[in-house]
Formats: C-alpha cells, sequence, structure tokens
C-alpha cells in the first residue's frame, strides 16, 4: 500500500477505489446514539436553525456519552401536536433511537421527565446489562429535506425522499409481501454535510449514505435489504461504498480506516 501524506489523501484515494470521486468516507458525525425527536411538521417547515427547550436539555444529558438529538416527521410516526408560541418549554415528543449493539428505543419524552428519558437512553446505549435488545423487523430511512437550512437539501434530499417513496409503493403493488414492506421512511432536520446531499440515514444498521440522487434508489434499497436488521458491528463492510459517509459507534478516523481494510 503507498504511504499517504494526509487523512485528506487517503478519503480521496478509497473513495475513488469504491466508486466515488467525492470524499465521503469519515464525514458522518461520530455518535453511539441517535434520537428522533418526531414533530408533526415536516423539515421543509422548520426554520433555518431549529432547536426546542426539550431538545436542547436532552443533547445536553445525552452528548456526555455519545447521544446525537435530531428532529424527524413523516406521516407515519407519532407525534404530539406543537404548543403554541411562549409554551415550548412544555412541549412533549415521541422519541425514536437507535444503539449499537441494542438497536431501536422508544418512548415519550419531555421537561418533566428528561431526566428518566436521559437515564434510560444512556442505559440503551451503553449496552448495560438488563437492558432488552430490540426485537424489531423494521428498517428505518431518514433523508435530509431541510430546506430553509440548505438548498441542496430540500431540493435533491426531496427529490431522494420521493423517489424513495415511488420505489417502495411499486414494489409493494407488485407484491404485497416484498421485502420492503419493512423499511420505514422519514425526513429529518440538518445532519451535517449539506454539501452531500441527499443524505439518506439508515437505522438500526447506523450507515451514513451521501450524494443519494433519485436513480440510486433502487440499487440502495436492495443493499439495505440484503442486510441483518439489526445495527453494523465495528468491523463489519460498510454498504453502498460510492455513498458511504460512516458508521454509528465509529470516529472519524475509523471510518476510514475501515473503507482502507475493506476496499484497499
Amino acid at each position: 500500500m503507498p504511504a499517504f501524506r494526509s487523512l485528506k489523501t487517503l478519503v480521496r484515494s478509497l473513495s475513488t477505489t469504491a466508486g466515488s470521486t467525492s470524499e465521503l468516507a469519515g464525514t458522518a458525525s461520530p455518535h453511539r446514539c441517535y434520537i428522533f425527536l418526531h414533530t408533526p411538521q415536516p423539515p421543509s417547515e422548520y426554520p433555518a436553525k431549529y432547536a426546542t427547550p426539550v431538545q436542547r436539555a436532552l443533547l445536553l444529558r445525552t452528548a456526555k456519552w455519545g447521544g446525537s438529538v435530531n428532529f424527524s416527521w413523516s406521516e407515519d410516526q407519532k407525534s404530539v401536536c406543537a404548543r403554541p408560541p411562549g409554551e415550548e418549554d412544555k412541549q412533549e415528543y415521541h422519541l425514536t433511537a437507535f444503539a449499537y449493539p441494542r438497536g431501536k428505543l422508544e418512548a415519550t419524552v419531555s421537561m418533566d421527565n428528561i431526566e428518566e428519558v436521559g437515564e434510560k437512553l444512556r442505559v440503551h446505549a451503553e449496552g448495560v446489562s438488563g437492558a432488552a435488545l430490540s426485537n424489531s423487523d423494521d428498517v428505518h430511512l431518514y433523508v435530509c429535506t431541510h430546506g430553509a437550512r440548505d438548498c441542496r437539501c430540500g431540493d435533491t434530499g426531496g427529490a431522494v425522499a420521493q423517489a424513495i417513496r415511488d420505489e417502495l409503493r411499486k414494489r409493494r403493488d407488485a407484491d404485497p409481501s416484498d421485502p420492503s414492506t419493512c423499511i420505514k421512511l422519514a425526513e429529518v432536520a440538518h445532519i451535517g454535510g449539506h454539501k452531500y446531499a441527499a443524505n439518506l440515514l439508515v437505522y438500526p444498521h447506523g450507515e451514513w449514505l451521501g450524494e443519494v440522487e433519485p436513480e440510486n434508489v433502487p440499487d440502495i434499497l436492495d443493499a439495505i435489504l440484503a442486510l441483518p436488521v439489526c445495527p453494523r458491528n465495528t468491523d463489519e463492510i460498510p454498504i453502498c461504498p460510492r455513498h458511504w459517509r460512516g458508521r454509528m459507534g465509529l470516529s472519524k478516523d475509523e471510518q476510514v480506516q475501515l473503507l482502507q481494510r475493506a476496499y484497499l
């Protein structure tokens, strides 16, 4: 293997080896647990910078051990109506969280139970003895469509989200028992890296994909459906290497090194 002069040079070489000319590997935000707060409005309606008292309080408690908190929306996920202006601190959220190795956790959070939920999430993320493993067969896809933050997410992200809806509908119309029935699609607020739009998060696997175009959707769905429905461990080969930004549970350097081991 040649001696690389810098991490940037290594990433460029790895990405080219994996079939892309961009520098994607190592751009996923390091996290041990990703927490989605369900909102009744889609990210296309979020302001450019979106935060609430509950989100900030939960992030303060979870960031200490590797938690990340964001907002998501879909027509299918449970959500609580937004409180009127001035009562944001009284807002309640349904949430869905993913961590390795225990998979999905669902809860309801407000300022009244923030400490309890924060601790429940820590136990789940750290795999503390006695914490239950998820037995869900669902695969959750989250596309960033936060257009007010960056138009690329609104335009390309929105197009990819619609392409996924269309492809899922086509497969299910052709075969009601198609494996894609396990896939749940949602839209998510800014995740970082809007220049890589469209960005697609795959959970419970914990894979982050970028530079996704609508025409890539069928192949990406096939790759996801070929995997077991569980979080990926740190040494499994990345899926969709041309689009692979990184994985839950890995630092930025570890993400690059994983792609290096897999494809060089």
